[in-house]
């Protein structure tokens, strides 16, 4: 007898514990989307209350703090950033391939933000000069994005696909701004053509740096020049 009221316990304890985790998923989406549209500081207990018909403790209980809720946004952004650009890409083969595939997925990734926004890109505006957890944690995961195309560009050159003198660090550095520069004409300026300006950036990009002797063969040229979609356009498109 005693053996049942425990099992009965326990399995009203693991019911509840699913329905915890499954409101805690439930606002931190909610989360994520008010923060995508308004900013981290934009996202407050009693809005994300309102949009869950939750009471303000109801969602105090499942977070310690506004900033750990934040917090957990931002990682939870950074998990579909991974799982959107990052896996994808490393299904490619080493080198210039998945190099060129982790720019085309996060084009991609970019284009389906222009309706709603980067946290990456907003939170660098809003935490740029303001210390503290949320800005270390938005730093570590955009240094983790940077340091694995830094991986990247790097096998790129020990596979020969780019030349010996290429500076993998310069090749980042451009990827980056040509993204900020595809979020900011795209988003801010609604200029038609953006997508297709970043991809064909990066491949002028390439030109300069690979290594003649390579087999791999470069990309298509870019609609900006010969009406032909590009890889990371044809990759928005499927969204």
């Amino acid at each position: 007898m005693e053996t049942k009221v425990a099992s009965n316990s326990t399995g009203v304890a693991q019911k509840f514990m699913r329905k915890g985790e499954l409101t805690r998923a439930a606002i931190l989406d909610v989360a994520l989307d008010l923060a995508a549209r308004d900013g981290l500081e934009g996202l407050t207990i009693g809005l994300l209350a309102d949009k869950m018909n939750m009471s303000k403790s109801g969602v105090f209980a499942h977070f310690g703090s506004r900033e750990d809720l934040q917090i957990e946004v931002v990682k939870l952004y950074h998990h579909h950033f991974e799982q959107e650009v990052f896996y994808p890409s490393v299904k490619e083969p080493r080198g210039l391939p998945r190099l060129e595939a982790m720019f085309a997925h996060w084009v991609k990734r970019v284009s389906v933000e222009i309706a709603s926004g980067c946290i990456y890109i907003s939170g660098a505006v809003e935490y740029d000069d303001r210390p503290g957890a949320i800005r270390e944690e938005l730093v570590r995961m955009v240094q983790a994005w940077q340091e694995a195309l830094l991986r990247c560009a790097q096998q790129a050159i020990d596979m020969r696909h780019l030349r010996a003198d290429t500076d993998p660090q310069q090749i980042v550095y451009e990827m980056y701004g040509l993204i900020l520069a595809l979020h900011h004409d795209a988003r801010f300026i609604k200029r038609p053509g953006s997508v297709d300006r970043a991809q064909f950036g990066f491949e002028r990009l390439l030109e300069v740096y690979r290594n003649s002797q390579s087999d791999t063969k470069p990309a298509a040229k870019s609609a900006v020049n010969q009406n032909q979609p590009s890889a990371a356009k044809k990759a928005a498109q499927t969204v």
